[in-house]
């Protein structure tokens, strides 16, 4: 049985990389539906032919698909193998898309606990500074800070 949750196991994490994700492919077709469910379906991303042309070459992911990502590239997150009651996603403080991420790419995310605030009786709020990777490039794709309420 996992551990128990405590305002003082993650303190013991602050500063500490938390997570190392695995590396995921970034098709065309997860662009595409990505385009299909939020209507976003500007040229540089779902038109190939268009993008070829274009000043990337290429079609590129949505700067809010690899945001949305983030859940899932953050399972293997430490924290989350302790026990709680609760988390639930309470925002974000800075996004930047950094690097286009192009069909074929394959991306990771880094996430580093940068801080810990104490937010009532067994309620903590974290800051998490992830940066999403792309496989072979030095700079990464995205840097996002995101925050989540645990209930201890």
């Amino acid at each position: 049985m996992a551990e128990k949750l405590t305002l003082k196991t993650l303190k013991q994490y602050k500063g500490r990389e938390i997570s190392l994700s695995d590396w995921v492919e970034i098709t065309q077709d997860r662009i595409n539906a990505f385009a299909e469910c939020t209507e976003d379906k500007q040229w540089i991303h779902i038109d190939k032919k268009r993008a070829k042309k274009g000043p990337l070459s290429s079609t590129v992911a949505h700067g809010f698909l690899l945001l949305s990502l983030l859940p899932h590239l953050n399972l293997k997150n430490d924290i989350f193998s302790f026990r709680y009651k609760m988390a639930v996603n309470y925002g974000l403080n800075r996004v930047r898309f950094i690097n286009p991420v192009k069909p074929g790419n394959y991306i990771r995310n880094r996430a580093v606990l940068k801080d810990i605030t104490k937010k009532g009786f067994r309620k903590v709020l974290i800051s998490v500074e992830n940066t999403i990777e792309i496989k072979d490039q030095e700079k990464p794709a995205l840097a996002a800070e995101t925050l989540a309420l645990f209930f201890l």
